[in-house]
């Protein structure tokens, strides 16, 4: 399987991965005309992507859904909570392929099968994504609000993963946010920190896991640096590490 990171972070998230024939994209918080052009130059037509996956209803992974839609003809899956959060708050404009899934529920294409993970992140209804291709299991999560029940034993199963680093707590409690925004960050319903991802990581380096791919950095409250040490002083050298980008896509990540 590959994995490009097209953008993650608060800014904006769009994920693609390509298992055999297999082409999807997880969440359109980017522009169309962005995901177009960062496809293209890794030799991806967007308009061959078999279906868009949205995971929850913040703008940043669901702003552009129906520009994905009309401009590239994109299917889009996403549960029908989320959907009506999005549309009582933003502007999503004509939407014409809409296939609802059941959070907890696994969805065919082809010989792929992606398994979404009810989150309790402040989203409504939100997943994260594994995608299981018979022989590799990729997982792509983040907003997973904290490390809750049964999400160890998700990363051990996996060959790869996408896995939110959102937060520096030091940097965080020394930053500009607000008293209210800092406690939402770290409570229940927010977001991981550095050490809370890296602790998940070193569980399953000794396992299947080939490589980490660390995502939704906070651009106030983490540094890409930052990140890596943490998760280098708790995991080591067990497994390679990469940090996607808040503002351009990644390498092919290849597994």
């Amino acid at each position: 399987m590959k994995v490009i990171s097209l953008q993650s972070g608060s800014n904006g998230n769009c994920i693609y991965v390509e298992a055999g024939s297999v082409r999807l994209l997880f969440d359109a918080g980017i522009s169309g005309l962005q995901a177009q052009l960062r496809l293209s130059a890794h030799g991806r037509d967007i308009t061959q992507v078999d279906a868009l996956l949205i995971s929850h209803d913040h703008s940043d992974h669901i702003r552009s859904l129906g520009i994905f839609q009309r401009k590239f003809g994109l299917p889009a899956y996403v549960t029908t909570e989320t959907l009506w959060a999005a549309e009582e708050s933003k502007n999503l404009g004509k939407l014409a392929d809409i296939r609802h899934f059941h959070a907890g529920s696994s969805i065919r294409f082809g010989e792929v099968t992606v398994e979404t993970i009810p989150t309790p992140h402040d989203g409504v209804d939100g997943v994260a994504f594994v995608v299981d291709d018979g022989r590799r299991r990729v997982g792509i999560l983040t907003d997973l609000g904290h490390v809750f029940d049964g999400l160890q034993p998700v990363v051990e199963s996996l060959d790869a993963v996408l896995l939110e680093s959102n937060y520096d707590p030091r940097l965080l409690a020394n930053g500009p946010y607000p008293e209210f925004l800092k406690q939402r960050i770290r409570g229940l319903g927010g977001h991981l920190s550095n050490a809370e991802s890296a602790d998940l990581l070193r569980s399953a380096a000794n396992g299947r896991l080939k490589w980490a791919c660390l995502g939704h950095l906070s651009e106030q409250n983490n540094t890409p640096r930052v990140a890596w040490r943490t998760h280098r002083e708790i995991v080591g050298n067990k497994i390679p590490l990469h940090v996607a980008s808040r503002y351009q896509a990644s390498e092919v990540l290849e597994v």
